[in-house]
């Protein structure tokens, strides 16, 4: 049985999108030339988590040629709100309250970061 697609985007569709956010639109050839050297991945890889993401709606193509040219129809911050709610769905009960308290309890947050989330808790009062 095969496994069921993530909603949300994997670690290695994350890295080629990145690239495309980066780059506006690329081949797959372009893509692989963009990716850091390691860990290297294959053309077919690329190709067949682009075709992923072109399923899943994050990604679309155009034909130029013979080649494909791919471009995000997600833009960067939509693809970010959509994984912070999946994530406050799935661990917090659709809270964000939770979500902030569990990153307020965080042992790794600084006194400037903390003072940084303050400033904007206050400065949202009023929103």
């Amino acid at each position: 049985m095969p496994r069921k697609q993530s909603e949300t985007l994997t670690e290695a569709e994350l890295r080629l999108m990145n690239v495309l956010w980066q780059k506006g639109s690329a081949t797959v050839h372009e893509v692989m030339q963009a990716l850091p050297e390691r860990p290297p991945l294959a053309y077919n890889s690329v190709l067949t988590t682009i075709r992923i993401l072109e399923k899943k709606g994050y990604v679309k193509h155009v034909k130029e040629g013979r080649a494909h040219v791919y471009m995000p129809k997600v833009d960067r911050e939509d693809a970010t709100r959509f994984e912070i709610r999946h994530l406050v769905h799935r661990f917090f009960k659709n809270s964000h309250e939770l979500l902030v308290l569990n990153i307020l309890e965080d042992e790794e947050l600084d006194a400037e970061e903390l003072d940084r989330l303050r400033k904007l808790v206050e400065g949202s009062k009023g929103a």
